[in-house]
């Protein structure tokens, strides 16, 4: 009986696993057919699509746009996000959980909901379709991803870790880069690449945000879309779909690398 569960269970893994796979499949398949209409299955192999997104200057500033605007987010959410973590987990102060609620909020609300906020708060007071505009909403939107990663790591242990560092001399700053920090390495990397991902690809909070001179590629995909339907947008979706994997990867690897360190 046990044997015919686990296959079940099997099963049921590879189709949940196919399930997800498969739209990404289709996506690269269209990426490269000689159809000159976004179709599946492809219509033998070409990679005259990539040249056409490299060769366009609308796509390249918006995937130069989407990279800086997605780093930039995720350095300044984490530097936010960890001394926010540390203030929650380490100490009791008054309007705690609502601090907490007011930081985690964006994890519920609608983006969309989100970026028409941020667009009338920040015509208010000036900071309106900017890269710091952009900034400020992605910040938002990315930082409780670092947070849900990094809050559950700091542990009782790790705080008695802390205390005997303090006892032994280190100063809060020599403690924390070389006691609690590379115990929360782990969901801080975990943290920013999710953080990355998300800013990489959102469309609603930029959608509000964007100029002509200043476009994200999910909006230059948003707004190409409504007027043209070819191998193009599979292309620039493929690219986006690799670049997904080389962080997941390469975040496997720096696990890896990590968990080996530790080992020896």
């Amino acid at each position: 009986m046990s044997r015919i569960i686990r296959l079940c269970l099997s099963a049921t893994s590879a189709l949940t696993l196919l399930f997800l796979i498969f739209p990404l499949l289709i996506v690269l398949g269209s990426s490269v057919s000689n159809s000159e209409l976004l179709s599946f299955p492809p219509q033998g192999f070409t990679l005259k699509w990539y040249g056409v997104v490299f060769a366009n200057s609308t796509y390249v500033n918006a995937f130069i746009v989407s990279t800086a605007l997605a780093a930039a987010s995720t350095l300044v959410a984490a530097l936010l996000a960890i001394p926010a973590s540390l203030a929650i987990a380490r100490y009791e102060f008054i309007g705690k959980t609502t601090v907490e609620t007011i930081l985690m909020s964006s994890l519920v609300l609608p983006y969309i909901v989100l970026g028409a906020a941020f667009l009338q708060y920040g015509t208010s007071i000036g900071l309106v379709r900017s890269f710091g505009a952009l900034l400020v909403g992605h910040v938002v939107i990315i930082m409780p991803f670092i947070m849900r990663s990094v809050i559950p790591q700091l542990s009782e242990d790790q705080r008695t870790l802390e205390e005997a560092s303090r006892d032994l001399g280190a100063g809060a700053w020599v403690t924390f880069f070389l006691v609690t920090l590379p115990q929360i390495r782990s969901g801080v990397i975990s943290g920013s690449v999710l953080a990355f991902i998300t800013s990489w690809i959102n469309v609603e909070v930029s959608i509000f945000q964007a100029t002509p001179a200043l476009t994200t590629i999910p909006v230059v995909l948003f707004n190409y879309v409504q007027y043209t339907i070819d191998p193009t947008i599979a292309a620039v979706s493929s690219v986006t779909i690799l670049v997904a994997a080389a962080l997941i990867v390469l975040l496997d690897l720096v696990f890896e690398i990590d968990i080996i360190s530790k080992k020896k």
